[in-house]
């Protein structure tokens, strides 16, 4: 259902006026319009939702994955209905991080740019910092020297910050009469020197393309710019990947299964191993160290024809799990073979542990695999399936730990501690009517504040999933 609202962008009135009064196409059209089969993966798609600063359905602008040309590339793209494109702090984060994949996996960008600029109110929360707005800039020059491509259709106005991506892109096309590029638009020409301008006159498309060289091909209509961009794409002499046509098996149970297998709860007993078999080809799963560390499963299987590491889950991360997952992700480095964690962590205990031989022990092993996935250097992947709790979250590729991609599915919990357990805490000295309201409050905060669509919303991973939809994605 979120899914189906973020795609609405700005609601029905919104993309009627960005359609029919000025003659727009709607930014999924576009897409269609530049893939090769229509189809991409969208990342973060609910970023933005319910933030402090009131909905913003997918934070104004688009990201995924598509192939154009055949080559894979990086979409980023504003939704002018949604606020005029304007971006807001949430959709400069969603833009640093879909910069950041491009970066990581030499992929091409593609800017479709209609934006208003920086939301001012907000200016404190978007300009100033190292990972603010400006980064955005300073990235396209670095993806440069690095020799990844990057090109831009002005494809609606283009103002103040939103002019400088395309402008910094190695190729530009713009489109006749509804593409425009300037620092500052009509209104502050004239609240500032009186004079009345238009924005054709101003930064339209014939001015930038015979006049300032601002852009690089002049389109005359939304259609001949992609038609364009994707010719631009063809000369840019970049090789796609090559991609095996590896014939794979499905897996011999149904995916649709996921759905009733995803854990609720950490304490549930279900073995991960009934996860696996629904993911991998043919449910063949080469297990490492099957009888040692149970309480983690490792092992190598096949995943669309790609062989993988897998790291899952099995209950708490005891000494000799730790030892094992440290000991496999290494070998999983030594070999080049990519790694893919199923998280489902256990929350930290409630009560106060005690300093015993085999917690020391615990911790040091776990530390050593913390190391190690820290320093694999391997593509990982992580999909939280369950739990994504506490220090155990790191030790399984949390965030924190820069996996090339990390998913949740929609019953994720995303937090230091389980709330469900909160009751539990012993209480310091005598317990007054305070202490439990304060309790009680602190309780559905946390129980807010850890659901997948918390995280997703701000961004702290690349998008929910749904189970029966993973080995596609």
């Amino acid at each position: 259902e979120l899914l189906e609202t973020v795609r609405k962008g700005g609601g029905e009135n919104a993309i009627l006026r960005h359609t029919q009064r000025n003659k727009k196409l709607f930014v999924r059209e576009r897409l269609k319009l530049l893939l090769d089969d229509g189809s991409f993966l969208e990342l973060s798609p609910l970023a933005g939702l319910n933030m402090p600063y009131g909905d913003v359905p997918a934070a104004g602008c688009l990201t995924g994955i598509g192939k154009t040309c055949g080559i894979w590339c990086v979409f980023m793209a504003s939704d002018a209905t949604v606020k005029g494109g304007t971006i807001y702090p949430i959709g400069v984060k969603k833009q640093l991080r879909a910069q950041e994949i491009a970066m990581e996996n030499r992929l091409l960008s593609v800017h479709l740019v209609d934006s208003g600029g920086a939301f001012l109110p907000l200016q404190s929360e978007l300009f100033p910092d190292k990972l603010h707005g400006g980064r955005i800039f300073y990235n396209e020059a670095i993806m440069s020297a690095m020799g990844i491509p990057q090109v831009a259709v002005v494809c609606g106005s283009c103002v103040a910050g939103g002019a400088y991506m395309p402008t910094m892109a190695e190729e530009a096309v713009i489109i006749d009469k509804i593409g425009t590029l300037f620092l500052a638009g009509p209104p502050l020409v004239k609240a500032a020197t009186g004079e009345y301008v238009s924005p054709e006159d101003l930064g339209g498309a014939k001015l930038h393309s015979q006049v300032s060289g601002c852009t690089d091909h002049f389109a005359p209509s939304e259609q001949e710019a992609y038609e364009c961009i994707r010719n631009v794409i063809s000369t840019l002499n970049y090789d796609p990947v090559p991609e095996e046509g590896t014939e794979h098996d499905s897996p011999l149970y149904s995916s649709e299964e996921l759905l009733g297998l995803a854990p609720q709860d950490y304490r549930c007993t279900l073995p991960v191993k009934l996860i696996l078999s629904r993911l991998v080809d043919g449910s063949r799963f080469q297990e490492f160290k099957a009888n040692y560390g149970t309480t983690l499963v490792t092992g190598f299987g096949h995943v669309e024809g790609h062989l993988v590491g897998i790291v899952a889950n099995n209950g708490e991360l005891a000494h000799d799990a730790a030892l094992k997952g440290s000991h496999f992700v290494q070998l999983c480095g030594q070999r080049g073979i990519p790694i893919l964690f199923l998280q489902n962590t256990a929350p930290q205990p409630a009560e106060p542990t005690s300093i015993s031989q085999a917690h020391s022990n615990r911790l040091k092993a776990q530390a050593s695999m913390m190391a190690a996935v820290a320093c694999a250097a391997v593509p990982k992947i992580t999909i939280v399936i369950g739990g994504c709790y506490g220090s155990d979250s790191y030790i399984m590729c949390g965030r924190s730990f820069s996996p090339n991609f990390l998913f949740l599915w929609p019953n994720a919990r995303v937090a230091l501690v389980d709330s469900r357990h909160f009751s539990t805490i012993p209480q310091a000295g005598d317990s007054d009517c305070t202490d439990e309201s304060e309790m009680k409050w602190l309780k559905a905060k946390l129980e807010e504040e850890s659901s997948a669509f918390y995280s997703s919303a701000r961004l702290w991973d690349d998008g929910i999933v749904l189970p029966q939809n993973t080995r596609k994605v």
